[in-house]
């Protein structure tokens, strides 16, 4: 039979669903090969489930459709089903297989939110050179390739340099820097799925040219969905720093945020709240825009830590805009030292894990 049959073959497993789910077996990857010779269709099958009678059942729905099929004889259905390995097993695989991807970053830190707009990548920034101002090699990536906006508040407009396979990042204010915002066209709309997502942040770890650093700066997409779910369990995060506003909207999204680092036994370092308050550059008056102490409470109901409040300041989003982050703009004014602050959490925590870990690994 002609590659078109084979086509109409895999057409017609698209139409079998794995029981219990809306997702076929196609889409599921547990379709591995395919012939049609003489009026025989053979069929092979591979997938991982804690049900042996879901592999029975979906043998029996491939013959079934198969055997509908014009000119179609004889139908061989070769299935082997394996048990899924377990959380903790699957987490260290991927673990030991994505750490191969930056063989010399020693702890990768990720700047999350539950929603946009809250200044998560004013904060990545700001962090990344704080981390580096304390005397760290630092590198952030921005994987919020929905709006990478590291480009723009690191003042960076030029191509990265690629060499062979390997694109060398660039190095301003103390901090190596990588982000989507360097490749894609401006203003062109990323309209991507999260596999795809996944495997553009994959290049941006394992194809740049990190060299060795002490801390990278993961700059998240904001929200909980499945591409922030799959960044989590797939790079061996050494902790999550939670950014949210105060007003209680924002509050419940930081939350969401919170719960899925926790479920992915993802260390939470802590919550920093933006935008706290603003102070009136004419007369000294301090508003509180969004309410107050939203984030503090918010980390004490949590049980994590409160890493500090940020102003709403009109230098922070001047000096973004101009591409020199407020770190760098006023080293020693009082926005520097609130980032500061979060670095040094940031460096307290990640030494505490460093320091458990001999003796789990006994345990």
């Amino acid at each position: 039979m002609s590659n078109d049959f084979e086509s109409t073959v895999w057409d017609a497993l698209k139409g079998v669903k794995f029981p219990g789910m809306s997702r076929d077996i196609v889409s599921f990857g547990f379709v591995h090969q395919v012939q049609a010779v003489a009026g025989t269709v053979a069929v092979d099958l591979q997938m991982a489930t804690h049900n042996p009678a879901a592999g029975e059942k979906v043998r029996e729905e491939v013959e079934r459709t198969l055997r509908a099929l014009p000119g179609v004889e004889a139908v061989k259905v070769n299935i082997q089903v394996v048990k899924p390995p377990g959380r903790e097993e699957a987490a260290q695989k991927a673990i030991s297989q994505d750490a191969n991807l930056i063989p010399e970053v020693r702890h990768v830190v990720a700047v999350a939110s539950g929603k946009g707009g809250v200044g998560k990548s004013t904060v990545a920034a700001n962090l990344a050179v704080a981390l580096a101002q304390l005397g760290h090699r630092v590198g952030l990536l921005d994987a919020d390739i929905y709006g990478p906006s590291v480009p723009m508040m690191f003042g960076i407009t030029e191509k990265p340099r690629v060499v062979g396979n390997r694109i060398h990042p660039f190095v301003k204010y103390g901090v190596t820097v990588m982000s989507l915002g360097f490749i894609l066209e401006t203003d062109t709309p990323v309209i991507w799925r999260g596999p795809m997502v996944m495997r553009a942040i994959e290049q941006m770890l394992g194809d740049v040219e990190w060299g060795a650093l002490d801390y990278l700066v993961l700059d998240l997409p904001p929200g909980t969905g499945d591409a922030q779910l799959t960044v989590t369990q797939r790079i061996p995060l050494a902790g999550a720093v939670i950014v949210t506003t105060p007003q209680k909207v924002a509050l419940i999204d930081a939350r969401k945020g919170l719960a899925m680092f926790r479920k992915v036994n993802v260390p939470v370092i802590g919550i920093v709240e933006n935008m706290s308050t603003f102070v009136c550059p004419h007369c000294g008056e301090t508003t509180d825009i969004f309410k107050k102490d939203g984030g503090r409470r918010t980390a004490d109901l949590l049980e994590t830590a409160f890493l500090g409040s940020i102003p709403l300041d009109p230098k922070i989003v001047l000096g973004g805009d101009a591409g020199v982050p407020i770190t760098v703009a006023e080293p020693t004014g009082p926005h520097a030292e609130a980032f500061r602050h979060v670095a040094e959490a940031v460096v307290e925590e990640v030494a505490r894990q460093d320091e458990m870990k001999p003796r789990l690994s006994i345990v």
